[in-house]
């Protein structure tokens, strides 16, 4: 690959995983207040705190829960999809690529997110949404895991995250930002 083209495919892939941030960062953060009302007086407050493990989730299943099946479908899938790219990005990035390593990061940006939602009253901070996303962290490792068993070459990996990245990135981000304007 020539110069050229290593350079516009960088660029391209740290465009990409810009986007992933911002979105991530729109979704889990600023789905309910706008970054312009976070520190309104009169904006409405949402805190509460699950620390019980899996008591969401077992809520949904045994239909305790009052809430539709679609409410569980993107509470679930989201948690764990929303943290897929993560997990490849961070062993993409990363010098050391250890399993264990990149499942912590995993788990503190997740507590993180988590703690911001309850202190701001932003969204409900739940141990399962961290368990969640750490599960989807993990996907993204393993499958990068994957990819790098296949493919020995980093640049070709590099290569395939980025086409792959810009082929279904685009398109979803394009479709949660008209979502989120919709809203």
């Amino acid at each position: 690959m020539s110069r050229r083209n290593r350079k516009i495919q960088s660029v391209l892939l740290y465009a990409i995983f810009s986007f992933y941030v911002i979105l991530l960062l729109a979704i889990l953060l600023f789905k309910y207040v706008s970054p312009l009302e976070l520190f309104s007086a009169g904006r409405p407050v949402y805190r509460s705190i699950n620390i019980v493990p899996f008591h969401q989730i077992r809520s949904y299943l045994s239909g305790a829960s009052n809430v539709s099946r679609s409410v569980v479908f993107n509470n679930v899938f989201w948690n764990i999809g929303l943290f897929i790219p993560l997990g490849i990005y961070l062993q993409l990035f990363k010098k050391g690529k250890r399993i264990v390593a990149g499942i912590l990061f995993i788990f503190l940006t997740s507590l993180s997110v988590e703690i911001i939602q309850y202190i701001f009253g932003i969204g409900a901070a739940d141990i399962d949404d961290i368990l969640l996303n750490c599960a989807g962290g993990t996907i993204g490792i393993l499958c990068y895991k994957l990819l790098a068993a296949f493919i020995k070459d980093e640049n070709k990996i590099r290569t395939a995250i980025t086409i792959l990245g810009a082929i279904v990135g685009i398109p979803l981000l394009c479709l949660t930002v008209i979502l989120l304007i919709s809203n």
